[in-house]
């Protein structure tokens, strides 16, 4: 089986993103996979996925914008701010029957949307002093965090009782949804907890791309085709330059190459481009991302399977 390619999987709950990596090296007969977005062990969905040599351009994805469908309950608060958590705070009025109205709710998650501040979770993979959050809240150790930037870009409450429901979220890349619903909680009053979680779209890859570990393992023991995704998909709108077979050689070896010399390319249209660009060899196949400097393509990242 030729790797060096993207798969999405489905993930499923009760894995760790890790786990899910551990499982496709015994699948895919393969060490070198990396994935593009962690997700949390009760989170499902879009978990991109890079084999062999396109672990190096998971960094450079140009788009890492999420989108998620979660459900929340109101009266309840944990300390992972999720449901698998230990409560550490309940609302006596909603246990007996208490409601938020929808027009509430909708007025206070109004004030979540665009750019927004949020404060890690403890249980969460942030680093403080090279040692990662949930390992120090396992111990039962709370230290202060910072703030940090997030975007909503959209927040759409999909269904709702008075006491549970569904919203939509499309958010930038580090948003913790159940932060989100958190502090919507917090600011209604009751406190609320994430009950699921399901990313739709991790940059530009969906659900319907998707694959299960299931699926996936019965494909590969039967010797079918696997769903791979070329790994210059993600990059297919930035601009485009082929080489001929001395510049393919150079670019390769890592050789900085005047785009003068490249036929082809018009060198004042070439100036304009602020992306990187793709390069491709002789023959067609991608090589690798550059950048334009001073009419010198600077290499970014080689592709070389």
């Amino acid at each position: 089986m030729v790797l060096n390619k993207i798969l999405v999987i489905d993930k499923p709950p009760d894995f760790t993103s890790f786990d899910v990596v551990a499982k496709l090296r015994g699948i895919l007969k393969e060490r070198r996979i990396g994935h593009a977005g962690t997700l949390d062990p009760m989170a499902t969905g879009v978990l991109p996925i890079f084999t062999g040599a396109a672990t190096k351009f998971i960094d450079l994805l140009p788009c890492t914008d999420k989108k998620y469908k979660a459900s929340f309950r109101l009266g309840i608060v944990t300390d992972t701010q999720d449901i698998t958590g230990t409560v550490i705070q309940k609302s006596e009025a909603f246990e007996n029957g208490a409601k938020v109205s929808y027009s509430e709710l909708k007025a206070v998650s109004e004030k979540f949307t665009g750019d927004i501040k949020q404060i890690p979770p403890m249980y969460s993979a942030v680093k403080s002093g090279g040692r990662k959050l949930y390992d120090l809240a396992r111990k039962g150790i709370e230290i202060e965090r910072k703030p940090r930037e997030a975007h909503i870009a959209k927040l759409e409450i999909t269904e709702f009782d008075g006491c549970c429901g569904i919203i939509e979220v499309d958010c930038s890349k580090g948003c913790y949804v159940r932060t989100l619903v958190h502090d919507i909680g917090t600011a209604l009053g009751p406190g609320a907890v994430l009950t699921s979680l399901r990313r739709t779209k991790s940059g530009c890859f969906t659900l319907n791309e998707s694959i299960t570990l299931s699926k996936l393992e019965n494909l590969t023991k039967q010797q079918e085709t696997v769903p791979f995704i070329p790994v210059d998909s993600p990059f297919s709108g930035y601009a485009k330059i082929k080489l001929n077979e001395i510049q393919t050689r150079m670019f390769l070896n890592g050789v900085q190459l005047d785009v003068n010399r490249i036929a082809g390319v018009d060198s004042v249209n070439a100036r304009e481009f602020n992306d990187p660009i793709r390069i491709y060899s002789c023959d067609g196949k991608f090589s690798g991302l550059a950048r334009l400097e001073n009419e010198t393509i600077v290499i970014v990242k080689v592709f070389r399977p």
